[in-house]
C-alpha cells in the first residue's frame, strides 16, 4: 500500500509538506517526502491529492461497545452498580464489536480506543485497548487489560445514595479503594510466604484481589475518574500511598492545579468537552482546560468519553481545544501519540513510523479543520473507509 501526495503529520516531530506513507503486511515500511518515493512500489496506490496523512486517531477513554446504540438497558453493560468494588470485571466480556458506533468510529478516523466500565463504582474494572475494526473482540485486542478504572466524586456517591448503601460520601469512596488495595497487599504477602514455605497454605483464590495484584505491582496503571480538584488530589494521595501509576481521567478542574499535576508528572485525559455542565462537579468546566494543562507541562490526551460525546467527533474535540488556545500540532498529538504513550501502546500506534501498525487516516484538509473530511481510513493496512 502506498499513500502519496499529502501533508504527512508523522507525530514524531516532523511534518512533511508533500510526502508519502508506504506499508506492507499491515506495518509501515517507509515514510518520507515524495522525492524519496520508493521506485516500483506494488500494491494499491492512494492519492491524497494535497490533503493530509495522519496516524489513526486514538481515544484514550471511552465506553465504546459497552453502551449499545439505541438499545437502552438491554445493551447497557458499562456499570455493575450492585457492588462498589468490581476490579475483576473485564471490558472484553461486555464489548459488542458489531455495534453501529464502531463503524462510525472508523468513519471518523478513530482506529484505536481504550474502552471499559464506567464510573459508578470506586473500583470499576479493567479497560481494554482495541482496534475499531472487527467482528470478534478477541481479534481486535491490542492489550487487555490496559488499565484499572477507579472513580471518585459525584458518580459513586449518586449511584449508591440512591441504593441507600455505602459509599455516599467522598470519604467512604476513598476508604473502599484503600481497604481493597490493603486486602490485596495482604493477599500478595500470603501468596509469597506460601510459595517460600511448604508448610504454609496458599490463600483461597479471590478474583477481586487477584485483579488488583497487577495494579499494586505497577504493571497496570490506574485510570481514575476525577473532575474536581479535591478529587484529583485524593487520587494522587491514594496512588502515592500504594505506589500506583496514576492517570487522571476527565480532570475537569485540572487547570486550577495544573502546575501541581506537572510537578507530579501525572498525565491527564481531558474531556468530554462537547457536553453541558450537567452536574455540580462540572461547574468549572472550560474548553481551555487542555491548553492550560499542556502549557503547564502536563502530558494531555483528549477523549470523547463516548457515548457522552459520540466517538466520531474526537477530532472535533481536539479542534475545539485549538480554538481555546491549544497549539494545533499539540492538539493533534492529544488524539494520536499522547494517548498511545499514556496507554503504553506507542510502539504500535499513535505515529507514522517504520515498524508501527499501518493505521492511517487521509483527510481533505488539516484534520482539525472543521471543514475537513475523512477521505480514507486504514487499520493494519486494510482500508476500512
Amino acid at each position: 500500500m502506498l499513500i502519496q501526495n499529502g501533508v504527512v503529520h508523522t507525530m514524531e516531530g516532523l511534518v512533511i509538506e508533500n510526502g508519502f506513507v508506504a506499508a506492507r503486511d499491515g506495518k509501515i515500511t517507509a515514510v518520507g517526502p515524495m522525492s524519496a518515493l520508493p521506485v516500483g512500489a506494488d500494491g494499491p496506490v492512494i492519492d491524497a491529492a494535497g490533503g493530509h496523512i495522519v496516524p489513526g486517531f486514538v481515544d484514550a477513554h471511552c465506553h465504546l461497545g459497552m453502551f449499545g446504540n439505541g438499545l437502552g438497558f438491554e445493551a447497557d453493560d458499562g456499570n455493575e452498580s450492585t457492588d462498589p468494588c468490581t476490579p475483576h470485571l473485564r471490558a472484553i466480556d461486555a464489548v459488542n464489536p458489531l455495534d453501529r458506533y464502531f463503524q462510525e468510529a472508523r468513519e471518523g478516523g478513530v482506529t484505536t480506543v481504550l474502552t471499559g466500565p464506567g464510573s459508578a463504582n470506586p473500583i470499576a474494572g479493567q479497560f481494554a485497548a482495541l482496534k475499531t475494526d472487527g467482528r470478534w473482540v478477541d481479534e481486535m485486542i491490542l492489550r487487555a487489560p490496559v488499565s484499572m478504572k477507579f472513580a471518585l466524586g459525584e458518580n459513586p456517591k449518586s449511584v449508591y445514595n440512591e441504593r441507600k448503601e455505602t459509599p455516599v460520601t467522598r470519604m467512604a469512596t476513598a476508604a473502599i479503594i484503600r481497604e481493597n488495595l490493603s486486602k490485596a497487599l495482604e493477599y500478595m504477602d500470603k501468596q509469597s510466604k506460601a510459595e517460600n514455605d511448604p508448610d504454609m497454605d496458599m490463600p483461597d483464590f479471590d478474583a477481586k484481589l487477584e485483579a488488583l495484584v497487577g495494579v499494586l505491582r505497577g504493571e497496570l496503571p490506574v485510570h481514575c475518574h476525577a473532575h474536581r480538584a479535591d478529587d484529583i488530589a485524593t487520587a494522587v494521595r491514594i496512588c502515592r500511598e500504594f505506589g500506583l501509576r496514576l492517570v487522571v481521567v476527565h480532570g475537569t478542574e485540572g487547570h486550577l492545579i495544573s502546575e501541581l499535576l506537572a510537578r507530579e508528572n501525572i498525565p491527564v485525559i481531558t474531556g468530554p468537552c462537547l457536553t453541558d455542565r450537567c452536574k455540580p462537579e462540572l461547574m468549572n468546566q472550560t474548553i481551555e482546560n487542555p491548553a492550560l494543562l499542556s502549557r503547564a507541562g502536563v502530558k494531555v490526551a483528549i477523549c470523547t468519553d463516548h457515548p457522552e460525546t459520540p466517538i466520531q467527533y474526537l477530532p472535533l474535540c481536539a479542534a475545539i481545544a485549538v480554538r481555546a488556545g491549544m497549539d494545533e500540532e499539540e492538539a493533534l498529538a492529544a488524539i494520536t501519540i499522547n494517548p498511545a504513550v499514556i496507554a503504553g501502546l506507542e510502539k504500535r500506534v499513535g505515529s507514522l513510523a517504520v515498524g508501527k501498525d499501518a493505521d492511517v487516516v487521509v483527510t481533505s484538509r488539516h484534520p482539525l479543520d472543521w471543514k475537513s473530511r475523512v477521505e480514507a481510513v486504514f487499520i493494519g493496512g486494510k482500508q476500512v473507509k
